[in-house]
């Protein structure tokens, strides 16, 4: 029912119910059909059942069977490692899980427990949750409204909706029927919603909906329909899991079988296989995934990004599209005198900086123009020396004390003795003021119309005035007129009919929010980078025109929608333009969740801001949600996986940087692991094709694997950003862990690794070597050689700083110590079947472990002259 277009009697009428209120009796009744004026919770999943569910994931499920194998080889400190990095996932993994079931609890603290109904003809205290449709409820300021209702006495009564619509100001309610049918919630003036609070004066509904037919509720339905988007690196490693273990089946089943045809020992053979399968699955990935994403985490809070849900850092990285909120986060979210047109002359903003005292005392009207600013002004400081009051007035109030005319100071010569408040009528304000000489002084401010009206001005001269309105408002300035009337005493009869009339023309100002300084650039960053910034405002078009094309976000003429636009078009008309649109203006915050699934059907990946209870569901549904972290509340918190403790949309910038640098320095990983692991297992595999022995015995092909996958590779999730970081477009939604050129880099790196440790092996079996030792510590250390060539794509070690990662030149040196140890020191000899190598033997198995970074770093020489 389209309740606002309705009349009260029509609305009493469908209701069957009148103003003195419902029956105890008809409200049982009531009650019974239409249920508790209360939110109703899907099915919640137990914590047993999340915590069953992080170990369903295809790479857990290999890790565990990889655990098991060790274990049952007797590779006790493999298996306890594999073992940790499962828990350790399954931890973080329940714990992002169950906090974000929160969601709707937050929700649920909007409702209030109380509330003022008429029952039986009398008010009285009944709980919130038993009101049903029908009944009449009384509002006062400071009570949160309780059920969804339709206005029928309104005394100045105004609501703070902020939490629901996005609308900042408090919001003056009517009693009147509206005509358009399809008007916003934020344009239902006579309306008031569940959960929105009174912020002034009192009045009384009748409840047209309750519990999950209210607004709210229907915004609970669409959090409980949402389902928590799987991050792209998730996706990814889903894939990347299934293919490589079938891979690893495969090659071990061809060194077995590859053993047995050559006469080796089948249980030799059969634990060689299932030594290489465990070496060749990087188990360490879910920790390095884990602990990239809680160092970028940590990074992000320094930068005032707070992350809720850890995944949420790596789909930084991916982010195609940064739909934003205009006020407060490209905006400072104050108000500020930007023009002033006073004595024929038009100041902008640049020209309102050089204006002082000195030169407003050079022009009479001036002067004025700023004592009224100050004077007809009801904002103050408080305790603390900070202005507080309406927005509009503080930047008033601001512009008035910055150019010498203080409110303290001005009333003090001029006392306030009587007001004409604001009405939204007549759209003015008119004070009262004693001069020293003992007449009165009034100043009005409002609506050009309304102050020029019967002012007795020329007309050639209010056509400049409405020429300059038209220019301010035009660059989406809010304007306002001021203008002044002196009397001998204080008017008998204080109506605006009678002291609003034949007043002086002042001037005009015209108001904006401004941009952020640094929005600008961060705008500019994201447009290097890729990356397209869009604004969603609940504001005018041309303001939002305004603000966009001065932060760069779209050019001269380049296309706005406005919210009624964007309800009138289907969404496969609108997916056809959601690409090239940038801004939105007047959109209602529901309709950020048809922009977001346009969007994602167009396989863009969306980061989306807001602080209402209405931007939740878009915030959860959106790839990165993104909250509010001073005007947000706690239920779109909640249901956002990010939260900006500054409000500002440039954090959110630093935040997709830090998100690149986390999932580069993942793919880094994998490169180095599978690469490493693949000059193992070229090693194993090829050797009987060449008439060698095996080069590894088991615990060989074990130790290295966990020697070198843990140390060197988790010290790669503390590599810096590169260089190009933010000069390069983002990743592409489908685009594969091995894509870019990744895999044929392992294939080919793994393969030099491995024919070099064959021809090796053939030279020092000939040679009469420790061959086997040798061939050990090479593959060993060409890892570390494959770790250090790996950190950056393009750039030189010695570009990148060979010190910029002191965790990994520790995990390097630790790792040779390590490797050293099991060759040199006697008791450890038998157990991983070394021999001691003479300077010789070790001066050859350093120099062919090198060779591997230097072939890289030529190959990254060359790509760099390429691009030059």
């Amino acid at each position: 029912m389209d309740w606002h277009i309705k009349s009260i009697e029509e609305t009493v009428e469908n209701l069957k119910t009148s103003l003195n209120g419902l029956s105890a009796a008809e409200v049982t009744g009531r009650l019974e059909k239409h249920g508790r004026n209360e939110l109703v919770e899907g099915k919640r999943k137990t914590a047993f059942m999340m915590i069953l569910d992080q170990f369903k994931d295809f790479m857990i499920i290999v890790l565990i069977g990889a655990a098991i194998i060790s274990g049952s080889m007797g590779a006790i400190v493999d298996t306890l490692a594999i073992v940790a990095i499962i828990l350790l996932n399954a931890i973080i993994g329940f714990i992002q899980e169950y906090r974000a079931e929160k969601a709707m609890h937050a929700l649920k603290q909007m409702a209030a427990p109380l509330a003022v109904a008429m029952r039986d003809g009398k008010p009285q205290n009944v709980p919130s949750a038993e009101l049903v449709p029908g009944d009449i409820v009384l509002l006062e300021a400071g009570r949160i409204v309780p059920a969804d209702l339709r206005i029928n006495d309104a005394s100045q009564l105004k609501l703070e909706e902020a939490a629901l619509t996005g609308e900042s100001f408090p919001v003056e309610k009517f009693i009147d029927p509206l005509d358009d049918k399809s008007a916003s919630l934020g344009d239902r003036l006579n309306m008031a919603y569940q959960g929105t609070i009174v912020s002034y004066g009192r009045g009384s509904g009748i409840v047209t909906d309750t519990g999950m037919n209210t607004e709210l509720g229907k915004i609970a339905a669409m959090l409980q329909d949402q389902e928590e988007m799987k991050t792209p690196l998730q996706q990814r490693l889903a894939i990347f899991g299934k293919r490589l273990a079938i891979a690893i089946l495969v090659v071990c089943a061809i060194v077995f079988a590859g053993g047995l045809i050559r006469g080796e020992d089948a249980l030799l053979m059969l634990l060689t296989s299932i030594s290489l399968a465990v070496a060749a699955i990087p188990e360490a990935l879910p920790a390095v995934v884990t602990i990239a994403l809680a160092i970028g985490a940590k990074k992000l809070v320094k930068q005032n990004a707070l992350i809720r849900k850890l995944p949420a850092v790596e789909t930084l990285g991916s982010v195609t599209f940064i739909c934003s909120d205009k006020t407060g986060t490209l905006t400072l979210n104050k108000m500020t005198v930007e023009e002033l047109f006073c004595s024929g002359q038009l100041l902008i903003s640049e020209d309102l900086k050089a204006v002082d005292e000195e030169f407003t005392k050079a022009d009479s009207q001036l002067t004025r123009l700023f004592t009224a600013m100050a004077l007809n002004n009801d904002a103050a400081l408080d305790k603390h020396n900070k202005v507080i009051g309406d927005p509009t007035e503080i930047a008033l109030f601001e512009i008035a004390a910055d150019k010498g005319y203080v409110k303290s100071s001005l009333e003090k010569q001029y006392p306030r003795i009587a007001e004409i408040p604001f009405d939204s009528d007549r759209k003015c304000m008119t004070t009262f003021h004693k001069t020293a000489e003992g007449k009165i002084i009034s100043y009005t401010k409002g609506a050009l119309e309304a102050i020029i009206e019967d002012s007795g001005l020329d007309e050639e001269v209010k056509k400049g005035i409405h020429e300059a309105n038209e220019r301010m408002a035009g660059d989406g300035l809010r304007t306002l007129a001021f203008a002044v009337k002196e009397w001998d005493e204080l008017p008998q009869e204080m109506t605006p009919e009678n002291t609003e009339k034949g007043l002086t023309f002042l001037g005009l100002t015209g108001l904006l929010d401004p941009p952020r300084e640094e929005a600008k650039d961060a705008v500019a960053l994201c447009k290097k980078a890729g990356i397209h910034p869009v604004m969603i405002t609940g504001d005018h078009p041309l303001t939002a025109r305004t603000i966009a094309t001065r932060l760069g976000i779209i050019e001269e003429g380049e296309e706005v929608i406005t919210g009624r636009e964007l309800q009138d078009l289907s969404m496969d008309e609108f997916e056809e333009h959601v690409e090239k649109i940038r801004v939105y203006a007047r959109v209602a915050p529901e309709q950020k969740i048809k922009i977001v699934q346009a969007l994602q059907d167009k396989g863009e990946y969306v980061a989306m801001t807001g602080d209402g209870v209405n931007d939740a569901p878009a915030l959860k549904s959106s790839n990165i949600g993104v909250a509010m972290g001073i005007t947000g509340t706690d239920v779109a918190k909640e249901a956002s996986h990010m939260i900006l403790l500054d409000d500002n949309f440039a954090t959110i910038v630093k935040a997709v940087k830090e998100g690149r640098r986390m999932y580069d320095n993942i793919l880094k990983f994998i490169v180095y692991s599978m690469t490493s692991n693949a000059g193992t297992v070229w090693t194993v595999l090829l050797a009987p094709f060449f008439g060698l022995p095996l080069p590894l015995v088991p615990v060989q092909i074990l130790w290295m694997n966990l020697l070198a996958d843990s140390l060197p590779g988790l010290s790669l999730t503390t590599e810096p950003a590169e260089s190009r970081v933010m000069s390069r477009p983002p990743r592409r939604p489908d685009e594969g862990i091995f894509d870019r050129g990744r895999w044929v880099f392992i294939l080919k790196y793994g393969l030099i690794v491995g024919v070099l440790a064959l021809f090796f092996q053939a030279y020092a079996i000939n040679e009469e070597m420790h061959w086997q030792t040798m061939i050990f510590t090479s593959l060993l250390l060409s890892r570390l050689a494959v770790v250090v060539a790996v950190r950056s794509e393009h750039d030189s070690l010695f570009q990148s700083g060979v010190f910029t990662n002191m965790p990994l030149v520790g995990a390097v040196i630790l790792t040779f110590t390590l490797q050293m140890a099991v060759v040199y020191i006697p008791v450890l000899n038998p157990i991983f079947s070394t021999e001691a190598l003479t300077l010789w033997e070790l001066a050859l198995t350093l120099l062919l472990s090198s060779v591997v970074f230097f072939v890289v770093e030529i190959e990254k020489w060359v790509f760099r002259k390429k691009n030059s």
